[in-house]
């Protein structure tokens, strides 16, 4: 099987989870919005939750539930990004976004139960008979998802826009390691966490992972087709706000990304080459194209 497959594999695992779950909610049109959020996209952090607790001998039944509660809340963040009073999207992952495709209440609501519904599949003694493990799970991912992680990451995105100047390059860096950095760190740790292992090695492979991959997604902006990529491309550029392309030039950022691929895998030197799908995962990152 090829990394790409196994990827698109732990998606489907994941996505069939979160649509299992789902099967025994009331028929609304909330809980079809929640259903329709949670298709498609890659699936990269719930594959680094499976990957890193494979790394830690635990079972992909077992695992499975942390890395559904990270899909979910990536998709609430996706979401609720795309309404008209944050990025305004109306695609995403190829479709239309659910704000769209329903109306802002439906997607607001859709998007508020999928972030609780993560946290009621980490309190489940399924994901973990030990109550302590559970409790850290939850703990840090409420750190990551809100107001010292992703939820800060897009206020400082939102604040970017009426800023008197562009933001600088360690402002940008701080920035994306919030809003995009902070969900990918706690999927890479999440292996560790469930193990009561030190996540450290993996929280270096995850920050440096986390940049490459926003790097990637600001040259994809630039180069990308939005067919392919399934989204809106060149808003920042339009908007005027500062990326890591126009802050260090296209061949510069592209540079600045394989140093941060070569800085992930550097950090997993502990594991050998049990780690080889993590170390792919840092090749992929800044190799896709949507």
């Amino acid at each position: 099987m090829t990394y790409r497959d196994a990827l698109a594999a732990a998606a489907d695992r994941v996505q069939a989870c979160l649509l299992e779950e789902l099967q025994g909610y009331a028929a609304q049109p909330v809980i079809e919005a929640m259903r329709y959020a949670v298709g498609g996209g890659k699936g990269l952090r719930g594959f680094l939750v499976l990957e890193s607790a494979a790394l830690h001998e635990i079972p992909q039944e077992q695992a499975i539930w942390a890395a559904a509660a990270i899909e979910a809340v990536h998709a609430y963040s996706l979401v609720h990004d795309d309404l008209p009073a944050m990025d305004d999207d109306s695609l995403r992952r190829g479709q239309l976004t659910v704000h769209v495709k329903w109306d802002d209440a439906t997607a607001i609501l859709a998007g508020d139960a999928l972030q609780t519904l993560a946290f009621e599949l980490l309190s489940r003694p399924t994901c973990s008979r030990d109550a302590e493990v559970r409790v850290d799970l939850v703990a840090s991912m409420a750190k990551a998802a809100g107001a010292q992680g992703m939820v800060l990451g897009q206020a400082q995105d939102i604040a970017a826009e009426t800023a008197t100047a562009p933001y600088t390059l360690e402002q940008i860096t701080e920035l994306q390691a919030n809003k995009t950095g902070a969900l990918i760190r706690w999927s890479a740790e999440a292996g560790a966490r469930l193990a009561k292992a030190d996540p450290a090695p993996l929280t270096r492979y995850a920050t440096a992972l986390g940049l490459a991959f926003q790097i990637a997604d600001d040259i994809l902006d630039v180069e990308g087709d939005a067919a392919t990529a399934g989204k809106a491309l060149r808003k920042d550029a339009d908007a005027g706000k500062a990326t890591f392309v126009s802050l260090l030039g296209l061949e510069g950022a592209k540079s600045r990304a394989r140093a941060l691929v070569e800085e992930a895998e550097e950090a997993l030197s502990a594991y050998g080459a049990r780690a080889e799908s993590l170390r792919q995962t840092a090749r992929f990152v800044i190799a896709r194209e949507k």
